[in-house]
């Protein structure tokens, strides 16, 4: 089998640990990722397998980039996207270039390159709040953000792709991740960060709703389970733990482990536009499972464990911002 396989959003924080792990297994990796004048390949900056991974700058909204990234490789993980929901309300034409845009020229060029294996990246905030659950791939498809449309306009151009040219596409859609190296754009970092500072109240938007976890290593497995199945071929896989947990439950559960107790301050410009939120996301991986060797290895406790370690031993790594504190 071809080992040769390319990661765009390589520096990214499932990006980063999937090279890792590919390396591992063997595989020689390529990873791309956006041009910056620092010439940085972020988290693989410091990463031991560095050494082992040809890295590459550019940008995916740009074909001659990703054509001339893809050569001499035939498989492809297809992670860069603009993934933050807040900023896609004020700059949805960024999410349109990137997430659409991008995502086609990674078709484009694997169709014309005669790749054998396709992933593209999807997200579970496409199917919106839960109208069954758990969710599974036949569930309805809802863009509640610009973000969440721009992915449903991806998946889609991915499976045309596939019905129309056989292109070799597997969509893997992964449900809330979390571990190390995760921005503070998400939740779990947010509430470490502000269990771990001086200040005396946490500061949360709408705290009702539900989300469904997965430590990072076992969305990285999941990948890997995608990539060397056939089976999931011209379709959607869904990655999750089928756990339901609120953020109310998740800061309790955080400040537990951490031995910190804080009151916490609700703040309307914190909360989504009402009919953006979603409430529930609940996934159900029964087709990962049935057709792999694929399961969560790392328990919720287990894995918030590892990652407020991480946060404690990388505070000064955090980048603060309007959308985070």
């Amino acid at each position: 089998m071809n080992k040769n396989i390319v990661i765009t959003g390589a520096a990214g924080f499932i990006g980063s640990r999937l090279c890792e792990i590919l390396v591992e297994y063997g595989y020689n990796v390529t990873g791309l990722d956006k041009y910056n004048s620092f010439n940085s390949f972020g988290w693989l900056d410091n990463s031991k397998y560095k050494k082992y991974i040809k890295l590459s700058l550019g940008d995916i909204r740009d074909y001659d980039t990703v054509e001339k990234c893809l050569k001499s490789n035939k498989l492809v993980i297809h992670l860069a996207a603009l993934v933050g929901i807040p900023y896609s309300y004020e700059a949805p034409s960024s999410y349109i270039d990137t997430n659409i845009i991008g995502t086609h020229n990674i078709l484009r060029a694997s169709k014309k390159l005669n790749f054998d294996n396709v992933i593209i990246t999807s997200t579970s905030e496409v199917y919106g709040t839960a109208k069954q659950i758990p969710i599974n791939e036949t569930h309805p498809l809802l863009g509640q953000s610009p973000y969440s449309a721009s992915k449903i306009a991806a998946d889609q151009l991915a499976l045309s792709y596939y019905m129309s040219y056989n292109l070799p596409i597997k969509i893997a859609r992964p449900f809330n991740t979390y571990g190390p190296r995760q921005s503070l754009r998400a939740i779990i970092p947010q509430i470490i960060i502000q269990l771990l500072n001086k200040k005396k109240y946490l500061y949360f938007g709408n705290i009702s709703p539900t989300r469904d976890l997965t430590y990072v290593d076992d969305t990285c497995e999941g990948f890997l389970s995608i990539l060397n199945n056939k089976k999931f071929i011209g379709s959607v896989t869904n990655i999750g733990s089928n756990n339901e947990i609120s953020i109310k439950e998740l800061i309790n559960k955080i400040s537990n482990i951490i031995g910190v107790k804080k009151e916490i301050k609700l703040q309307k410009n914190r909360i989504r536009p009402k009919k953006s939120e979603v409430n529930r996301l609940i996934c159900d991986a029964s087709k990962l499972k049935n057709n792999s060797n694929w399961r969560v290895q790392n328990s919720l406790k287990n894995g918030l464990t590892k990652t407020i370690d991480w946060v404690k031993q990388n505070k000064d790594l955090f980048i603060f911002d309007k959308y985070t504190l």
